[in-house]
Order: C-alpha cells, then structure tokens, then sequence
C-alpha cells in the first residue's frame, strides 16, 4: 500500500496547529504591547509652562514625538492636518487638552491618562474633541472592522481571476471592476447605513475600491508568478499580516517596533489610514497612504497583464480511422 496518503495526513495534522499559532501570534502579540512609541503630539503656549508640560512628556523616553506650537489655533490647524493626534495648551487657569477622537478613540484616552497624570489631583484638565468620532461610531468599532471584509473580498478578486484563467485586459478589468462594486456597496452600508464615515461619499468609495484593488491585484500578481500557490502567499500578506498590522483599531504608533511601520506598507494598512483621512480630515495626510496602495495596485495588475495565457483545452485533433481500408480480395 502507498504510504503517500499517510504523509499528506500527518503533513495536515503538524501543518494546521503550525498555521493556528502563527495567526494567533499575528493577532494577539502586537493587541499585547499597545503603548505609545514616538506618538505625535503637540505642546502650545507661552514659553515657560509650554516648556515644563514638554517636558513631561519627554520623561517617557521613546514614547511621545513633542511638537511645538505658537498657539492654540496653530495645534487646532495641526490636528485637523493629521501632524499631531492631539495636543496640550498651556493655560493660566491649568492645562487644555485638544484631542481627535476621529483619528484614534484609543490615542485619545491614552492622552487624557498621560495629561491627567501630569498634573496634581485637584487641577481640572479640560479637553476638547476638535475633531470627534460619528456619533454612529463613537468607539471607532465599524471602522476597525470594515478592513477584515474588505481584505477578503480582494483575496476573493484576485483568487477568482486566477481559478477562472483570466489574464491580461480581461484580468484587470474584472479586478478594477469588482473593486469599484465593492467600494460603492461598502460606502453605503458605513456611511449611509451605519453612520460611521461623514466624509464625501464618492471619496469614500474611491479609497474603499483603492484598497480592494490594491489587495486583489497584488494576489493575482502574485498567483500569475507563482501558480496556486500564489493565493497561499496573498493570503498570509493581506488577511494575516497586513490585517492584524494595520493598527486600524488603536493606531500604528500604539503597535511594537517595526509592526506599525510594516502596516502600513500592506493595503489593509494603508487602507485603513486613508479612509480615516478622508471620512473624517477631508483627505489630511492622505498622500502616503495613496502612493502605497497605487505600487500594489499598478505592480499587481502589469504582473497581470504581462503574465502568458495558459491554455485550457486543448486544439482538437483530426480523426482518423482505427484501420485503413481494405480493397477487396480479386475473385477468380
């Protein structure tokens, strides 16, 4: 008897724990060791109490990047830009802290912890929301968990081009097409459905079909370089790495070094960032995020427009017959 079906058993068997830990480590261990690293905020006021509240912050070694600002309108201008995540004013009646909870509910709170902390306990510290989350979406939840979806429907794309032999302008075609139906359907249900974008609809889904294009091309690119085992490798990029790094449901500066930074190079990530900028910033600090997703989506679809057709059936072949004809045997 062939022992071939016993190893594919026991290969299954070390194969599936192997890849149950390697998820888990993917989404556990960064969720872990959440803590501000070079977190950008900003410090504004007059010289000396703007500089002893710098101060503080920069006693956490590594933790905050401190920027400096004239004034308040200047933080205001900043955070609204995406520079800071927030800011903190010195004020003779005790410190103001602006804050935008659009950009991260959980950088938010963190700074109310730190400035809180930094300060005796009978000085108020009053806080502002200059720019706030939708009251659809006060926790950010909906927009932590629309990038999952959206990794899947393109591993979906670029799986399904691939099974279905597709290459070439009919290849990208599809991808670019189902893209778009994605991100107008994704639109309508986050923001005219749940209320959890507030930005320009068109925009919104311009950047929701941008992602998925961008993850879908880069399977099928990489399914046309590599065979069937191409999706294997897409799959492992965008759903476990590039999902689990993209610090969507906290911030790529709250993830360990280099987590955050490697998020954001991946779709999910910079998907993820570029949506927050143009649902909630009109587009602040977009650029980085649309030139990462514009490589993937560009490198994927030239793989997939250069890669050779494989044929599937096969020219049909002349019939002959079986046996050539005999003549008849002569009589007489």
């Amino acid at each position: 008897m062939s022992t071939a079906p016993n190893r594919r058993a026991v290969a299954a068997i070390l194969l599936v724990p192997l890849v149950a830990a390697f998820a888990l480590w993917a989404f556990a261990w960064p969720a872990s060791r959440i803590a501000p690293r070079d977190l950008p905020v900003g410090v504004a006021g007059a010289a000396p109490a703007a500089e002893r509240l710098e101060q503080r912050f920069e006693q956490r070694d590594g933790a905050f990047e401190v920027h400096r600002f004239a004034d308040e309108a200047a933080a205001r201008t900043a955070i609204e830009e995406r520079v800071v995540y927030g800011a903190v004013v010195a004020d003779p009646r005790g410190p103001r802290l602006l804050t935008a909870s659009a950009a991260s509910p959980v950088v938010s709170q963190l700074l109310r912890e730190a400035v809180s902390a930094s300060v005796p306990e009978d000085t108020p510290v009053r806080v502002t929301d200059v720019v706030a989350a939708p009251s659809g979406d006060p926790r950010g939840s909906v927009l932590g968990a629309s990038m999952l979806p959206l990794a899947l429907a393109g591993m979906a794309a670029g799986a399904m081009v691939t099974l279905m032999g597709l290459r070439g302008v009919r290849a990208a075609v599809t991808l670019a097409a189902s893209a778009a139906l994605v991100g107008l359907a994704a639109t309508v249900v986050a923001h005219s459905w749940l209320g959890a974008l507030t930005g320009d609809r068109w925009t919104e889904a311009g950047a929701l079909a941008l992602t998925v294009l961008a993850i879908g091309s880069a399977v099928a690119g990489l399914a046309a370089l590599l065979g069937p085992r191409g999706i294997g490798v897409g799959a492992l990029l965008m759903v476990l790495l590039g999902n689990s790094f993209s610090g969507v449901t906290s911030a790529p500066e709250l993830l360990p070094e280099p987590v955050g930074a490697i998020g954001q190079w991946l779709p999910p990530g910079a998907g993820g960032s570029l949506l927050r900028s143009v649902a909630f910033f009109d587009g602040g600090a977009a650029g980085g995020a649309v030139l990462t997703l514009s490589l993937w989506s560009a490198l994927g679809l030239a793989v997939v427009l250069l890669a050779r057709r494989t044929p599937t059936t096969a020219e049909p072949v002349e019939s002959r017959p079986a046996h050539p004809a005999r003549e008849p045997a002569p009589t007489g």
